[in-house]
């Protein structure tokens, strides 16, 4: 499983980012974490506003830190 966090490297992408491997260590799967802080990389994937999640290279969430409890939820459909 591949979590990419899509920002700048902001106060905000950082928690989205610790948010994430808590649920990952929290339900206990291998993942490989990325940071994607290209713009042109981040306007790829079709997401205009920062931080954003993607799962596999599906984004699941933009634009807002999501719990820890909300990435377990998506996780756990993935």
């Amino acid at each position: 499983m591949k979590v990419q966090i899509l920002g700048m490297g902001c106060p905000k992408c950082n928690q989205l980012e610790k948010n994430a491997r808590d649920a990952v260590a929290e339900l206990g799967l291998a993942a490989e974490f990325e940071k994607v802080n290209s713009t042109d990389k981040i306007m790829e994937m079709g997401v205009m506003m920062t931080p954003a999640l993607a799962i596999d290279g599906d984004v699941k969430s933009v634009g807002k830190i999501l719990t820890k409890e909300q990435i377990v939820a998506l996780l756990g459909k993935a």
